[in-house]
């Protein structure tokens, strides 16, 4: 089954469900309902309450329904109609009322009795369906056209696939995916914790997390420094003026944590950093000479997110990006560019990631969303598709997904489970120069227009955590472990012994703890529990022998010398292995 034809049950089996339900609760009325990724969803205004445990009756209903469902009957029908029709329903009322604006004919579509105002795009034949591809997965709120102002609404997520056997799949994958969900791993690991009193979406980092986050900084750092950049820093503040002259206020000005001074003075919360960084570059004039300029920053942003969108650390209120910005002359982009792509790769290559291009460009059909000259955009456009070109590597276009102010280069890439993420960015933006007025001093002496090259690797600290977390199950690879080694000694008279290897470890920086107290068996299970790649139980045999019986992640019991196992581990995490 393609996956057109797929989209198409999917969107059947939404009219199904409202169907199913209409006939379970009385005077429940259905709004929209439409396919997505994994299946579909069906919103409902109803008088009683529905929750998980309903499913399984409404599951129930709709393949009742589906023996006597075969091909949708389509109806061209007049605004007026169609209002009679649904008189009883003022959801469908509003959509009627604004599809019609033009005067034009509306459609119903009717199979099995059931008759719902939509545009098509059905299966052929509903018997095609079979009833074992399909499960009712959760019931949620949503707010009716996704604004709050409206009523919470009860909306109803199916799943859907060609066949039992691929259904089966999501299905286990979706289990895997709770296991290894960063939100519970995150607190079981001892890395993150939220506080009411803090805040929702304002995550408070463990010295185990904290150690984390400074590791993964520290390499995306030594990658750009072996690539010429410096660091930079700045506030976590601005005027007002700053973001209207960079076009992001009139943009996410309701995004913003907004600050008024006693003086009566309009402040932000930066909820990006490049606006600041042409700032630093706007201090002086630079001849071509001196250029490429590259700042590196790692700091942290703010947005306004609203509660309900707020997610682990997927999605959050404060995020730190490891945000870096070229000034550079447009001749120097593709090259420049060519070197964040270098690290993107060697970086994504340390996690078993491999990342593959989006290449996200203006909506052609809607120029008039995006800042700047459009000759400026051809001309980035057109150097990011010669660098993908150039790389030979997959990459697929995708209209409208551009920034307001540049087209990016997007790398995704996949997880262990298969699932899709967008992890770094680099944008190519003629825009910002523009409106900064930033320039340099060229071979003629004339002042010569700059681009700005936007390149995020992790994108935000946050969130690549969040993706690592589930893509490893919270097991990482012993160069990113907060601790590397845990030495247990099996009772008070080996302490001595392994209190000198925990030295000898801790001299060579190998992150090293020491578990003496409760039982053996307790402490041995507290060290696996934190995924510690290696576990050292110390007792009467190490001492006699002077070798160490070492446990891996993977059960794996090996035997070194203390010599080796250093030697081992420093290789480890030299090599990021």
């Amino acid at each position: 089954m393609t996956q057109e034809e797929l989209s198409k049950v999917r969107h059947t089996l939404a009219h199904l469900l409202a169907a199913s339900v209409r006939a379970l609760y009385p005077g429940a009325k259905n709004a929209i309902g439409p396919s997505i990724d994994n299946g579909f969803y069906q919103d409902f205004d109803i008088p009683t309450k529905v929750s998980d445990e309903d499913l399984e009756k409404i599951e129930q209903k709709m393949r009742e329904l589906l023996k006597t469902w075969s091909t949708f009957e389509r109806r061209e029908v007049t605004p007026d109609e169609a209002r009679k029709e649904f008189a009883w329903n003022e959801y469908k009322i509003e959509l009627i009322n604004e599809f019609s604006t033009d005067g034009k004919n509306l459609t119903f579509y009717t199979n099995g009795g059931f008759v719902d105002l939509c545009k098509g795009g059905h299966t052929e034949n509903a018997k095609e369906i079979k009833p074992d591809s399909f499960k009712l997965d959760r019931v949620a709120g949503a707010y009716w056209r996704g604004d709050e102002k409206n009523k919470m609404l009860t909306r109803i997520y199916g799943l859907a696939f060609s066949d039992k056997a691929e259904l089966d799949t999501y299905i286990t994958q979706i289990e895997e995916a709770k296991k290894r969900d960063h939100k519970k791993l995150g607190i079981e690991l001892d890395l993150f914790t939220f506080s009411d009193l803090v805040g929702s979406g304002l995550p408070l980092w463990t010295p185990r997390g904290t150690l984390l986050r400074n590791l993964l900084d520290a390499y995306v750092w030594e990658l750009r420094q072996g690539r010429g950049y410096d660091r930079v820093e700045i506030p976590h503040i601005t005027k007002k003026d700053l973001y209207e002259k960079s076009g992001h206020w009139d943009k996410y000005k309701d995004d913003l944590f907004r600050i008024t001074t006693r003086e009566g003075h309009e402040f932000a919360m930066k909820p990006m950093n490049c606006p600041h960084h042409t700032q630093i570059y706007a201090r002086k004039q630079w001849s071509y000479r001196e250029l490429p300029q590259r700042y590196a920053n790692t700091t942290t942003c703010y947005r306004d997110e609203q509660s309900g969108e707020l997610s682990g650390l997927s999605r959050v209120r404060a995020f730190a990006q490891d945000d870096a910005h070229v000034f550079c002359r447009i001749s120097d982009a593709k090259e420049e560019i060519q070197k964040i792509w270098e690290i993107v790769h060697i970086f994504y290559k340390s996690f078993g990631l491999q990342p593959y291009l989006r290449l996200s460009l203006r909506d052609p059909e809607h120029p008039e969303k995006y800042l700047g000259n459009q000759k400026h955009w051809d001309k980035a456009e057109t150097i990011l598709k010669q660098v993908a070109v150039e790389n030979k590597t997959e990459y697929f276009e995708a209209p409208g997904e551009a920034a307001f102010y540049a087209p990016k280069l997007d790398f995704m890439a996949k997880d262990s489970l298969g699932r899709e993420w967008q992890v770094a960015t680099i944008q190519l933006d003629v825009n910002m120069p523009e409106r900064f007025d930033l320039s340099c001093v060229n071979e003629k002496g004339q002042k010569e227009r700059i681009v700005m090259i936007h390149a995020a690797i992790m994108g935000s600290i946050e969130r690549f955590l969040s993706i690592l977390i589930e893509h490893t199950a919270g097991v990482f690879p012993t160069w990113l472990s907060p601790m590397q080694v845990s030495i247990v000694p099996v009772k008070e008279n080996h302490v001595e012994a392994a209190r000198k290897l925990e030295q000898k470890l801790r001299s060579e920086m190998i992150r090293t703890e020491f578990l003496s107290e409760g039982s053996l068996g307790k402490r041995i299970h507290a060290a696996k529990k934190m995924n510690t790649p290696y576990v050292i139980v110390f007792g009467d045999k190490e001492i006699e022998s002077g070798n160490l019986t070492i446990e891996k992640q993977n059960g794996e019991k090996i035997q070194m010398n203390e010599g080796e196992f250093i030697s081992s581990i420093l290789k480890e995490v030299k090599e990021r292995k």
